[in-house]
């Protein structure tokens, strides 16, 4: 059951409403996955690196990726391109966070971006708009 179009969060089933997460900070990521948990109709994967990404994405389609900049291996933007180029993920919309954006970069590709620090209000609102 493959659909190459994108299509909101609401219109799929529970294992389908997965946020994934990725963020090296652990005490940022928890506190992530805990708003996303709380304050919004999804629940949030959090893994540390964009290996562990790799191999999330291969049990749970997630409906939207919060990725750091900074990450160790690969940074956020090799990641969200690897994350793009299959054709089960090419739609799935993406937050990429950092104190140091590649503004270029994320232009390019149309991402959705917020600097560190932010506000949990306004990634909340963002996760909403992007899955509304």
């Amino acid at each position: 059951m493959h659909k190459k179009e994108a299509q909101s969060c609401q219109d799929k089933n529970i294992m389908d409403k997965t946020i994934l997460v990725i963020e090296d900070d652990d005490s940022i990521g928890m506190l992530l996955v805990e708003a996303i948990s709380q304050e919004t109709p999804y629940k949030a994967l959090l893994v540390t690196d964009a290996f562990q990404a790799l191999k999330a994405v291969h049990h749970v389609k997630p409906c939207l990726f919060i990725t750091d900049y900074r990450l160790p291996y690969i940074n956020g933007i090799e990641l969200y391109d690897r994350l793009h180029s299959t054709d089960d993920l090419a739609n799935t919309p993406a937050i990429i966070m950092s104190a140091y954006l590649p503004e270029e970069e994320i232009k390019k590709r149309h991402l959705i971006s917020l600097s560190k620090p932010f506000e949990l209000d306004e990634l909340l609102d963002t996760v909403e708009k992007l899955l509304a």
